[in-house]
């Protein structure tokens, strides 16, 4: 029977050469594999405006919302998390395959105008951090007329 994978070109461009499937010799066969270190998910983010604010939607399943940092700078917007692992093993259990992350990860990005830090607010439901950040008055584009 075949095993189904996810394909991720990023991934497979840093395991060329002759060893490359090496770790896939031993998948199916109760051996943990060796793997390359897998980096930290990315916080996926969509972005939105009106003319009040800008409304930021950044998935965070897994996370505590005591394990959430969000930090607001001007238009610099910083998130990080931190995933932690519950360990609860049973008696006669061994782990042979993880592919799950644990660990901390961030995300900072830049609005194209400033923001009201103080009046920001922050929300985190079912894995998903609503950011609510209003716009700074002082950062307005203006046009000038030139004479």
């Amino acid at each position: 029977m075949a095993m189904l994978t996810r394909w991720n070109p990023l991934r497979q461009a840093t395991r060329l050469g002759p060893m490359a499937d090496f770790d896939d010799l031993f998948r199916g066969f109760g051996m943990r594999p060796w793997r390359e270190m897998e980096s930290a998910p990315e916080i996926c983010i969509d972005v939105s405006e009106n003319d009040k604010s800008y409304i930021v939607h950044a998935e965070l399943p897994g996370v505590k919302k005591e394990d959430i940092e969000v930090s607001v700078d001007g238009g610099q917007v910083s998130i990080s998390a931190e995933l932690k692992r519950e360990t609860k093993k049973k008696e006669g259990e061994a782990e042979l395959f993880s592919e799950r992350f644990y660990g901390k990860t961030f995300r900072s990005f830049t609005l194209p105008s400033e923001v009201e830090s103080a009046k920001a607010d922050a929300h985190y439901e079912n894995g998903v951090l609503t950011l609510t950040l209003p716009k700074a008055h002082n950062g307005r584009a203006q046009k000038i007329s030139v004479s």
